[in-house]
């Protein structure tokens, strides 16, 4: 899991919709868990999801409902659909990967993104 880069920000008005992208190189993909973080201006870079296996992804409260987080194994690419957002996602939003499963905590995050820009108008 050398590289990831993401995709798919961009500006959208408040109730709007964005998918995010997040495309892996290396050859052991499913032995990874993809979370994505995300980090406004002044603020600290914050947890918002994380998959390993399709049927227990983990989401902050704050996402929790608006959200959801995929993956497609066989294209080594994670997804985040983001829905009925709001100004107060606006942020830089990572992904991230580690061997093993999903965590909420960013230091046990060994691969990064480079980020894509997410900002919701009101």
């Amino acid at each position: 899991q050398a590289q990831l880069v993401e995709s798919g920000g961009g500006l959208v008005q408040a109730g709007g919709s964005l998918r995010l992208s997040c495309a892996a190189s290396g050859r052991t993909f499913t032995d990874y868990a993809v979370g994505w973080f995300r980090q406004a201006p002044g603020r600290e870079r914050e947890f918002v999801a994380a998959i390993k296996w399709i049927s227990s992804p983990d989401y902050a409260d704050s996402v929790k409902g608006r959200f959801t987080i995929s993956r497609d194994n066989a294209k080594k690419t994670a997804y985040l659909q983001m829905n009925s957002l709001k100004p107060e996602d606006t942020a830089v939003y990572y992904c991230a990967s580690r061997l093993g499963g999903t965590s909420r905590t960013k230091v046990e995050y060994a691969y990064w993104g480079q980020g894509t820009q997410v900002t919701v108008s009101s």
